[in-house]
């Protein structure tokens, strides 16, 4: 039960951040649109499973797309991390359950190297669907390339402190907590 609570709050604080901080800020540049609200969806436990995950993604996906009035936009590339995100751990976590005990991905659980791969490519899935379905309606490939890129980097830029500044206190799985 405070798993769910735990991360009823983290979707509530990322999406405060993202709809009310991140979309305020006046752009830098027209390249660079920073999210941080698909971090949720890549703290959820490894014990979701995908098709709730999927569910899970959708939801975020649409009270985005709701409150920045894009239609579907978000919810679809939060579709796409969610169907990417156990492919991703399944190829990043040890084989062997005894030696990978915990509940959620994290630079304690995964070691830092396999986590940056982990957050910088769903990073990259999700925001390359989000800037693709953008430029259907305009832009060069240039541009589209250079929005990815700059999008990705800045929103890692945003993740990797926050992940510094406030590391999870994160638990064992075990078999009496089943």
């Amino acid at each position: 039960m405070r798993e769910i609570v735990r991360n009823l709050l983290r979707v509530v604080l990322f999406l405060f951040i993202e709809v009310y901080i991140l979309q305020q800020i006046p752009h830098l540049h027209r390249f660079i649109s920073p999210s941080l609200y698909f971090l949720f969806l890549l703290w959820l436990p490894f014990s979701v499973t995908p098709r709730t995950l999927l569910w899970i993604g959708l939801a975020t996906g649409l009270v985005v797309d709701y409150f920045l009035q894009s239609p579907g936009l978000h919810a679809s590339a939060c579709l796409w991390l969610c169907l990417f995100r156990p492919f991703m751990i399944g190829i990043l976590t040890p084989r062997v359950s005894s030696e990978f005990n915990y509940r959620e991905p994290s630079p304690q659980s995964l070691l830092w190297a396999p986590y940056l791969i982990y957050i910088s490519l769903l990073t990259l899935v999700h925001h390359t669907w989000l800037v693709f379905l953008e430029w259907l309606s305009f832009g060069s490939f240039d541009d589209f390339l250079i929005k990815i890129f700059a999008s990705t980097v800045i929103s890692l830029l945003l993740v990797i402190p926050i992940e510094l500044l406030f590391p999870r206190n994160l638990s064992f799985r075990t078999n009496a907590g089943r």
